[in-house]
């Protein structure tokens, strides 16, 4: 009897969000209707609730605290949107009009000259989206209402706060199957829609993954295939190696070698990049100060999940080179999101000029020698960590937002999600971290709001503007933003690496002399290796079909 596929279901983003019980529709606005009016006590309240959001600073008052007479919410959500706004202070205001080839490869156009984008020369382009798909690992806020005081205490993370890849494997083979193959249970479903690689889909283009977020833009859909290739190779090892035969020690042994090459890639390749490896050495050696997760316990705090970890959108470059030979054996430039191009939908024969994802064409790849040095000469770099971010996540396309209703301008949702939590501003926390605070002079553009914001700033334009100006502890001097400063690194620094101290999974706390042992054994283990190892990597892409390498 033929064996047959159980039935796929489509995982769009309102069906994702009403499987796991929390809509976005009027009942999901009714759920934090209780958090309006709410005053200072009740929204600093620091419940530790597994499951539930908290916060790393609860003892400092919000950055608006001052903000007492009628109606000065509303006047702070107006300014935060007209800071967030398009061709507002945030907007690197790229030659959307000189088209993405010239964005990438001519210096005069791609913000070097003048220096409003320009490369960093530690990041290869693929850090910004590792570091994205790391983000929609660990944390999913369904529930809250943009601009609305919320409790995060009270409020759910549809995501667990660990690094378990719970956005690859779901909840494994036997209880979400329509993920794996059915030939072959050990094994997550891949499918290729054109030349290479790319993720099971329904009919209508709609990815079947466990969570459909990480399906918004070509980069991180293909890293998904990558993971998921990733996998099953690594099944294939279990079985050859260690002689293994029951399908479910398999898949465990399997997912336990996946899981720890991802987290040694995120303390020793991704960490250092994103905060200075002299601040990863110091939280190792000298422990976390902030962040105190109990074992097995981990939450998600707000000034990591709304704010500093969002780090990634300022390294995003307005476009990039998704392959060198897919487009008709030329190079396949594309904008991250093309505004002109507006909200189009997968249909079957679409191919549209960017590089959103969910359509399926021969040139919708990942050439990854363009975003990881494999030392052939290929790599584009990372822009670097600044307050200029690039002019099309101003306006991003409705499929890659959770609500229709909300500002599609992408640092609009950034700084209103500082009134959603009633975050503490930056300089609030760099005093409560005794480390050397902005200067009122130094966010002078902020002054012309009247608010005062430029003494208590929102903590992700202050995290931003701290990267950009303040010096790199690792050489001494102004890098400017090569990595995260003080304030923003020591929040990302101690939550990455709380949670992978806190996660009985983990290498740290079962074997922490372990090493990786795929493709390059030992401690010199990186992503290129991993991609190498799930077969996504040039040589092999040569090799199997060499007029597209």
């Amino acid at each position: 009897m033929a064996s047959r596929r159980p039935t796929a279901r489509k995982y769009g983003r309102r069906t994702f969000l009403a499987g796991l019980g929390l809509g976005v529709g009027a009942a999901g606005a009714a759920g934090v209707a209780a958090g309006v009016g709410l005053g200072r006590t009740e929204l600093r309240l620091s419940q530790i609730v597994p499951g539930n959001f908290s916060r790393m600073f609860p003892d400092l008052p919000p950055f608006f605290d001052g903000l007492r007479t009628p109606g000065a919410t509303d006047q702070l959500r107006d300014v935060m949107r007209d800071v967030g706004k398009p061709g507002g202070l945030l907007d690197a205001k790229d030659a959307i009009g000189a088209g993405p080839v010239a964005l990438i490869a001519d210096a005069t156009v791609n913000g070097n000259d003048p220096p409003t984008n320009p490369d960093n020369p530690t990041h290869t382009a693929g850090t910004t989206f590792f570091g994205q798909f790391m983000d929609l690992d660990v944390t999913f806020d369904s529930r809250s209402t943009l601009g609305v005081p919320t409790d995060p205490t009270a409020t759910p993370n549809a995501r667990v706060a660990a690094f378990d890849l719970d956005t690859i494997y779901g909840q494994g083979p036997f209880v979400t199957p329509q993920f794996y193959q059915v030939e072959d249970q050990a094994k997550l479903r891949i499918e290729s829609g054109g030349i290479f690689e790319d993720l099971p889909r329904n009919g209508d283009g709609t990815a079947i993954i466990p969570d459909p977020r990480s399906d918004q833009n070509m980069m991180i859909s293909g890293l998904n295939c990558a993971f998921i290739l990733f996998h099953n190779r690594t099944v294939d090892y279990v079985r050859q190696q260690l002689g293994l035969i029951d399908p479910a020690a398999i898949f465990a042994e399997a997912k336990r070698l996946v899981l720890w090459h991802y987290h040694w890639l995120i303390l020793n390749e991704f960490l250092p990049l994103f905060v200075g490896p002299a601040l990863v050495n110091d939280i190792l050696n000298n422990g976390r100060r902030f962040y105190q997760p109990d074992k097995g316990q981990a939450t998600m705090p707000v000034e990591f999940q709304g704010a500093c970890f969002r780090l990634g959108h300022t390294m995003v470059r307005p476009s990039y080179r998704a392959n060198l030979k897919g487009d008709n054996g030329k190079p396949f430039f594309g904008f991250i999101f093309d505004p002109a191009l507006g909200d189009i939908t997968p249909e079957k024969g679409k191919d549209p000029n960017d590089l959103r994802s969910g359509f399926r064409a021969p040139r919708r790849f990942i050439g990854w020698q363009t975003f990881f040095d494999f030392k052939d000469g290929e790599i584009k770099r990372n822009k670097r960590m600044d307050t200029k971010i690039s002019t099309p996540l101003f306006t991003l396309p409705l499929a890659a937002i959770a609500s229709h209703k909300a500002p599609i301008a992408l640092m609009q949702r950034n700084l209103l999600r500082h009134v959603t939590w009633s975050m503490p501003s930056g300089q609030s926390i760099a005093r409560a971290m005794g480390v050397d605070r902005l200067s009122a002079e130094d966010l002078k553009e902020l002054k012309t709001y009247d608010l005062g914001l430029e003494e208590n700033t929102p903590l992700f334009y202050y995290m931003l503007k701290e990267a950009e100006l303040v010096p790199d502890s690792d050489i001494g001097k102004n890098t400017g933003g090569f990595h995260l400063g003080p304030v923003g690194g020591r929040i990302v620094g101690e939550v990455v690496i709380g949670l992978l101290q806190s996660d009985p999974a983990s290498w740290l706390g079962q074997q922490p002399d372990w090493t990786p042992s795929l493709q390059r054994p030992g401690p010199d283990f990186r992503m290129t290796d991993f991609l190498t190892f799930a077969g996504v990597d040039p040589a092999t892409r040569r090799a199997q079909k060499p007029s597209f390498a």
